[in-house]
Parts: C-alpha cells; sequence; structure tokens
C-alpha cells in the first residue's frame, strides 16, 4: 500500500486547486489546502476526510498569514512531501488602462506569494531529503493575449522561477516543474462569452476546453516518486491550443 503524502495546494477551495485537492485525497493522500474564504465543498471534505483534509482560511499574499498556514501543516504533520502552486487570480484589460491596484493584485499572489510561500516549504523539503514541486503556470506566459499583459507576465515569471528554482535543489532530490495550461472549464473562463468560448474550442486541436481533472493527471505524474528525472521543465496541457 501507497505511504500517504503530505500535499499543500493553495487556493484549492473551488474550479482547478478543488479538482487538484479532490485527486490527491483520492490518492489516499493528506492534503492541506487555504483560500480566502471557506466552500461547500471544503465543508465536504472536512467531514469526508477529518483525518487527511486540513483547511485554513487565509490570504497568501500576506505573508505573515502565508508563513503561519505553512507553519500550522507543519505542526499537524510534520513536514510537506508535496507543494502544488496553484492560488491565481486573473484582471483583464490594456495595459494602457490598467490600475496600478489591479496590477498589485495580480503581482501580489500569481508571483510574489508564489516565491514567499515556496521558501518556506523549500525549507521544509531541504531538512527531510527532497520533495516535489508543481507550479500552475498558464499559456499565456508562453504566448501574449491582448488584454492579459500583467497576468501574462506573471505566468511567465513562474516559468522562469521554476527553472531556477530546480537548479538550486535538483541535488536535493527535489524536482519542480511547471504546467502551462490552457483554457479550463472553471470560474476562470466563466468570464468569456459564448462566441469566445466556441472560437476557443475551434481552435483547439482536442476539440474542448480542459477538465480540472486533465491538469490533476498531470500533476500525478509529476509528483509520482519514480519521476525524479524530470525537473525544471514546463509541461502545456492545452488540448494543442499553442501546438
Amino acid at each position: 500500500m501507497k505511504t500517504p503524502r503530505t500535499v499543500l495546494v493553495t487556493g484549492g477551495s473551488r474550479g482547478l486547486g478543488a479538482g487538484i485537492v479532490q485527486s490527491f485525497l483520492d490518492s489516499g493522500d493528506r492534503v492541506a489546502s487555504c483560500s480566502r474564504s471557506s466552500t461547500p465543498q471544503v465543508k465536504e471534505w472536512e467531514t469526508d476526510y477529518p483525518d487527511r483534509f486540513l483547511f485554513v482560511e487565509a490570504d497568501i499574499a500576506d505573508r505573515e498569514q502565508s508563513t503561519a498556514f505553512v507553519k500550522q501543516v507543519i505542526k499537524t504533520w510534520g513536514s510537506v512531501d508535496v507543494l502544488v502552486n496553484n492560488a491565481g487570480v486573473a484582471r483583464d484589460g490594456i495595459l494602457a488602462l490598467f490600475t496600478d491596484e489591479d496590477s498589485d493584485t495580480v503581482i501580489d499572489l500569481n508571483l510574489k506569494a508564489t516565491i514567499h510561500l515556496s521558501r518556506q516549504v523549500v525549507r521544509n523539503m531541504l531538512a527531510h531529503g527532497g520533495g516535489r514541486i508543481v507550479n500552475i503556470s498558464s499559456i499565456t506566459g508562453l504566448t501574449g493575449y491582448r488584454g492579459l499583459t500583467v497576468y501574462g507576465a506573471t505566468k511567465a515569471a513562474i516559468d522562469g522561477f521554476t527553472r531556477a528554482l530546480a537548479r538550486e535543489v535538483g541535488s536535493r532530490k527535489i524536482t519542480v516543474n511547471s504546467i502551462a495550461s490552457g483554457y479550463l472549464r472553471t470560474e476562470m473562463s466563466h468570464g468569456l462569452d459564448d462566441g469566445q468560448l466556441n472560437q476557443i474550442v475551434r481552435r483547439t486541436p482536442a476539440g474542448r476546453l480542459g477538465e480540472p481533472d486533465d491538469i490533476a493527471r498531470t500533476i500525478q505524474f509529476l509528483v509520482d516518486e519514480r519521476n525524479d528525472w524530470i525537473t525544471g521543465q514546463v509541461i502545456v496541457v492545452d488540448g494543442g491550443l499553442t501546438c
């Protein structure tokens, strides 16, 4: 029987994050997650998996809350074996009209919070002999999209962060990879009208939007203990949209 791992997933209360959390719970792992507010799904997990699921209401863009969250996970289960940096926010709009407030919001959560929380977890992984880190990026970091300049910049930065961190910690049995996700059928795509969604589907060779399970399965592959020679990579999971 597989030994349960301790998995930390940021932004796991809904959408893609919820799909990732469910995937690890289904695998028999212990899962800790956080977001700024709870959801009915979180309440269900707390009832169904009282010994294997931990949820903390926290804004990881706040460094004190982020640090406290990681400390609570380590206090509860001793270490973190897998980190999935999923939490993120999008603000669309052409750069000439983009506000400083929206820019700060996107950069603080998508990039700065990811770096800060990863630093806390890496220290624990170094002390415990290894681990797996997966950063959720986006195809907007690989290909320019009108109206997503700041969001795309943060995702491109995450890919660069992934490659550099992989070099830093590779000799210590820690792998670091990034998943550049395409358009998913989650609340992140709800701002698009039917015409825009249909256009995306027509341009996608796979002929559909992605589902959280498409990303969760890729994560499970990357964090498998046998895949210790895959690191520093940006894995594109987009149904072929950018091919």
